[in-house]
Order: structure tokens, then sequence, then C-alpha cells
């Protein structure tokens, strides 16, 4: 699993996350960011067993991939990034991401991996203790951020963010 931090442009404010590269697994294969340049990509930090924050937001990513064009759906990526590695496998991740739209792809990676990029997203997460019946929850930030066609962290959208929103976001960035 490869990653590779990246830069800000000049005048940036260092405090701000400036997102990554990243190489990680789905159930097809490899997804490497470089090879999606020139596409706008919707990361979200979340996993398969999460009861409400993530259904929300990947049904509102879903929702919003609806609304595009199909031309313009070619050029849009929407990728789940599961913070939960150790239960997330690609083929789960794969099943749960088509139930929000059969576009959306589900990755993961190595413990380390997920920790460096999320931290390059400023995307914040925290698993919780394990239960008496050996369940847990991760805590998560509930945010998608919107990578240009460029490579470069665009745009972070909050959770609740409505559907033309998302577009409009987009849209600017194709």
């Amino acid at each position: 699993i490869a990653l590779l931090m990246r830069g800000g442009g000049a005048g940036r404010d260092p405090k701000l996350p400036t997102g990554a590269d990243f190489v990680l697994q789905s159930a097809d294969g490899p997804v490497d960011s470089k090879a999606l340049r020139g596409k706008v990509l919707l990361v979200y930090f979340g996993y398969a067993n999460c009861p409400d924050i993530c259904p929300a937001s990947l049904a509102a990513g879903g929702q919003a991939l609806k609304a595009l064009s199909s031309e313009e759906r070619s050029r849009v990526k929407l990728i789940m990034i599961s913070v939960d590695p150790e239960r997330d496998t690609v083929k789960h991740l794969k099943e749960y991401t088509a139930f929000f739209h059969p576009e959306m792809i589900g990755v993961t990676g190595s413990v380390e991996a997920i920790e460096a990029l999320a931290k390059a997203f400023g995307a914040g997460y925290s698993k919780q203790p394990k239960r008496d019946d050996g369940r847990y929850a991760v805590d998560h930030n509930t945010s998608t951020y919107v990578v240009g066609p460029d490579g470069k962290l665009a745009n972070v959208l909050e959770l609740g963010a409505p559907t033309d929103k998302i577009v409009s976001t987009v849209r600017k960035l194709l």
C-alpha cells in the first residue's frame, strides 16, 4: 500500500489539510488516485458497520451521482475509504457501497496507511473499545473531501450538504 503526501500551493494555510495521493485496495483491484487525475474525487472516510452517519453520507453521495449526467458521472469517482480495515474486507466494501450507487468504490488498506491518509485529509476517527459481545464502533468525522481533477483537495462538504450543493461543487470542478 502506497501513500504519498502532497503539499499545498503557494499562499495555502499550512494548518489546512492537503489530502494525499494513495493506492488502496478494492474488490476490483488497486485504486490509485494518481491514475484518476482528470476526475473529481469525492472521498469519504467511513466503515460498513456504521449504523447511521455513513449510510446518510453515502446516500447523499449516491443521490448526487444520480443527479449528474452519464458524461459528468464518467468524470467523477465517489470513494469510501474504510476506517475499519480490520473488519471491512474488499468484498464487503463492494457490496456495501453498491447499495448506495453501483459506481461507488469501497477501498481499504493497512491500519498504518489508513491512519496516515486520514491525517493528510484532516479526517479524524477513533476505534472504540470492544463490548462484551466483541462488537465495536468507530467514531469518525462526517466530511466528504472533494479532490479536484488536478489531485488537490478543493473543498470539504459537511454531513447534511444537500444534493444540489454536492452537484454544484462537483460541476464547478469538471
